[in-house]
């Protein structure tokens, strides 16, 4: 279970970097802050890779 939303935060914190990069960079692409998707994508990404590494996927509650 904990891998599964480990790679929802991954893949979530990919998109955000992408995208605030891109609205940094270059033309906006969504109406959101860009800096804002940015940070987020960043926070986003550590957190699913922090989850990836120190965690074992275990059926119990």
């Amino acid at each position: 279970m904990i891998k599964i939303l480990a790679l929802v935060l991954v893949v979530l914190g990919i998109a955000g970097l992408i995208l605030g990069v891109l609205g940094v960079f270059g033309p906006d692409v969504v109406a959101v802050s860009p800096w804002a998707l940015a940070i987020l994508g960043l926070i986003f990404f550590v957190s699913g890779i922090g989850l990836l590494k120190n965690k074992r996927d275990t059926d119990e509650i």
